[in-house]
């Protein structure tokens, strides 16, 4: 099946507590922590935790193929209303799905979100300097407005991170 096949059975829909279930599955695919920050299950379920709590705002999504979830997108939202106006997101889509766009959009859907329902006026994300998502965040018009080349230390090697952002 080609990718246009696969993205019109793509369904979105909001994230729901059982999603992190899925979420801790893709975050412990093989290779897929070198593009975050957790080091074992203990971080994992904590990451976790952490996204899907954002689900009873209705501010996460998850994207779904044939009824299965198969990536998932969060804003974080701020407490407080100085901040209200901006906000940071997640994202990941499980690796079966990952190159054909899915992520797109997962992106356009939190976009329209958190510009329509959130009044978000600018969203912004941190990402590893070298993950080849930055692409995908490009093309949605983030640009890069800073960078932290030390942020993480793993097996005494240091990776940078991207500060990208975006107006809506």
């Amino acid at each position: 099946m080609d990718k246009k096949e696969i993205i019109k059975d793509i369904d979105i829909r909001y994230t729901e507590v059982e999603d992190a279930k899925h979420l801790r599955e893709w975050l412990s695919e093989p290779g897929i922590l070198r593009w975050f920050p957790m080091l074992d299950d203990v971080e994992i379920e904590d990451a976790a935790v952490r996204w899907i709590s954002f689900c009873k705002y209705k501010c996460s999504l998850t994207a779904l193929y044939k009824g299965e979830p198969c990536g998932l997108t969060t804003l974080y939202l701020q407490p407080y209303r100085k901040l209200a106006h901006q906000c940071e997101f997640g994202i990941i889509v499980g690796s079966a799905f990952r190159n054909i766009g899915v992520g797109g959009e997962l992106l356009k859907n939190i976009m329209h979100l958190a510009k329509n329902d959130f009044k978000i006026e600018l969203l912004h994300l941190q990402v590893y300097a070298e993950n080849p998502a930055m692409r995908l965040y490009r093309r949605y018009g983030f640009r890069e407005f800073g960078r932290q080349n030390h942020w993480i230390k793993d097996k005494g090697i240091y990776v940078g991170r991207v500060f990208m952002e975006r107006f809506l």
